[in-house]
């Protein structure tokens, strides 16, 4: 009789613990939103999005470093330049320009060629020497504004082909559950979200490179002024 007892509490526990168990909830593990994956199923726009990000960080940083060489090559170069033009020895001042390579440099040089000329000469002589250093100084800036322009259109571009691509699977399949859009829908914000970044990003560099021309352009200007006054000081 107790053997028969023990049994059947035995029997009773394990069809406990099996309704215990099977009471359980089962929760699987949320998927993780991996950064890679999503870039490559943002589709073929991610290629050009992808290249307009290299191609604005190139010229940023080729630009960047070149501007501020001219921006640091001028620093002590009026000094010695008027101290060789105050002494006379105008062949020192022109070895000393050209050995800058810079374009300050090149334009005091170029007043300094002409002195014996009307001062007027020398200042359109410079003036012209300095518009062409500044061009090459802002020699493919415009391109970083270009990816900050049309990087987020490529962006859109990308979102909007795949919102049409949804609904278009709808319209073939009858499937128009909530799931079936946001799934799709998400993947294909990835672009808009990738082109904002990428032109955000252009369009900051673009304004750095602008503040920079522009205080060298301020120093050009300044630096010609003071030449000038140099030169007419023996006049007065």
């Amino acid at each position: 009789m107790m053997l028969l007892l023990q049994v059947a509490t035995d029997t009773v526990k394990k069809l406990a613990d099996t309704v215990g168990n099977a009471a359980l909830p089962t929760t699987a593990a949320a998927p993780e939103l991996k950064f890679g994956d999503l870039l490559v199923k943002g589709g073929w726009v991610m290629y050009p999005i992808g290249i307009l990000a290299i191609l604005g960080l190139v010229i940023f940083f080729e630009r960047y470093f070149t501007i501020r060489k001219a921006s640091k090559s001028g620093n002590d170069l009026m000094g010695q330049v008027r101290a060789s033009v105050m002494s006379g020895n105008l062949e020192a001042a022109i070895a000393i320009c050209k050995n800058s390579n810079s374009p300050l440099g090149r334009m005091l040089q170029k007043g300094l060629l002409r002195i014996g000329r009307p001062i007027k000469d020398i200042e359109g002589a410079i003036e012209n020497i300095g518009k062409l250093e500044v061009s090459k100084l802002e020699r493919n800036v415009p391109i970083v504004g270009i990816v900050a322009g049309i990087a987020p259109m490529f962006g859109f571009i990308g979102t909007i082909m795949g919102v049409i691509k949804i609904f278009f699977d709808i319209s073939k399949t009858d499937n128009y559950s909530l799931a079936t859009i946001s799934g799709g829908l998400y993947v294909k914000m990835v672009t808009s979200a990738a082109g904002l970044v990428v032109g955000l990003i252009a369009y900051v560099l673009y304004n750095i490179l602008n503040i920079m021309v522009d205080k060298v352009i301020l120093k050009l200007e300044t630096d010609a002024i003071e030449f000038i006054d140099l030169l007419e000081e023996p006049s007065k």
